[in-house]
């Protein structure tokens, strides 16, 4: 009986620092964007095999209330109808020169869009995302100088993508406000050229994390917001296999990016959530704690995506996914990984 009460009075106690990361993905902080008009504005798309994403994308950026001076769709070697389908809906297209040894797909389109782009703010956006109504209208509110990085809010469509629960509530925890999220960044012209652009980390997948150390290196200011309501996107939409390679490619290094007090606190919160779960169902203490485990995280899943009740209700079934994704990126880091067609060296 003693250690039954010691493990339900941990896991209440616990329990209590998911307030603290609900906290943290509430935090909107202030807007960060450069100064900019909607006339100098260059939005760079790196794309590779994207023909069934761009379409919502470029017509979501069609449909602001603020145009850009120019789209880019920077076409990563695809074997699909990307620049096809990218020409046909207005935008720029922008044939990737071979990929050198050292760069990444993603951070070699990425700077060829920039070195094209003629505005005097970039806006780098995955071609996944899209722009809810009157979102790129809000996002560019602001006149302060820095970097600003908007975390998408998660469609979910189709029960497999719940799985991605807790992989999105953890990057979302670590970006928020002040780091960079990997789908968008905004940044002035000038601040990009002093951070070194996406040459300054070329050779990484996760190239959102050392782009934000880059920044802060250089002392330019760099936050981060929500985006529910202003960008959308859905991740790995084409299966579980692509869904856990996805997760798998970078996840444990974007973890050790994490700041210590950060990961010891969702560290904590992880833990108050098994610990009751040896005790089901016979200990109604212990079915109370996990009743309000399961409340706080279907309050929390809704911050950053359109996860469902049950994933809540039912979440040691993602929770176990987490920790074996988890274990196989941490096996795979440093190894050989393959990612849209390339063979890649996982972070």
């Amino acid at each position: 009986m003693g250690s039954e009460s010691t493990i339900v009075t941990s896991a209440l106690l616990l329990w209590g620092s998911g307030f603290l990361i609900l906290g943290r993905i509430r935090m909107r902080g202030r807007h960060v964007a450069t100064q900019h008009s909607g006339t100098s504005l260059s939005v760079i798309i790196p794309a590779r095999n994207e023909e069934h994403n761009l379409p919502a994308l470029l017509a979501s950026l069609n449909a602001q209330s603020v145009r850009p001076q120019e789209i880019i769709v920077v076409d990563d070697a695809s074997s699909d109808r990307t620049a096809d389908v990218a020409r046909s809906l207005g935008a720029t297209v922008l044939s990737s020169q071979p990929l050198p040894a050292d760069w990444r797909g993603k951070t070699w389109a990425c700077q060829q869009g920039a070195d094209a782009a003629h505005g005097d703010t970039l806006l780098f956006v995955d071609a996944d995302t899209w722009f809810e109504a009157f979102g790129l209208e809000r996002i560019l509110a602001g006149k302060s100088t820095g970097a600003l990085s908007v975390v998408p809010y998660h469609e979910v469509r189709l029960p497999y993508e719940q799985l991605s629960v807790f992989f999105n509530l953890i990057m979302t925890a670590a970006t928020l406000p002040d780091g960079l999220f990997g789908q968008m960044l905004l940044v002035s012209r000038a601040d990009y050229r002093r951070v070194g652009g996406h040459e300054a980390v070329k050779g990484r997948i996760l190239e959102n994390f050392h782009l934000a150390e880059r920044f802060r290196e250089e002392g330019i200011p760099l936050r981060s917001i929500p985006g529910k309501g202003m960008l959308s996107f859905r991740m790995y939409p084409n299966g579980p296999s692509e869904l856990v390679e996805g997760w798998t490619k970078g996840f444990s290094s974007g973890a050790r990016k994490t700041p210590e007090p950060l990961l010891l606190l969702i560290v904590a919160w992880l833990t108050g959530m098994v610990l009751p779960l040896g005790l089901l169902p016979f200990s109604a203490p212990a079915v109370l704690v996990y009743l309000l485990f399961a409340a706080q995280l279907a309050i929390i899943f809704r911050q950053v995506g359109a996860f469902r009740w049950y994933t809540a209700l039912f979440y040691p079934v993602p929770l176990v996914f987490f920790f074996a994704v988890f274990a196989l990126s941490v096996l795979r880091s440093g190894r050989r990984a393959t990612w849209k067609g390339r063979t890649i060296h996982a972070d």
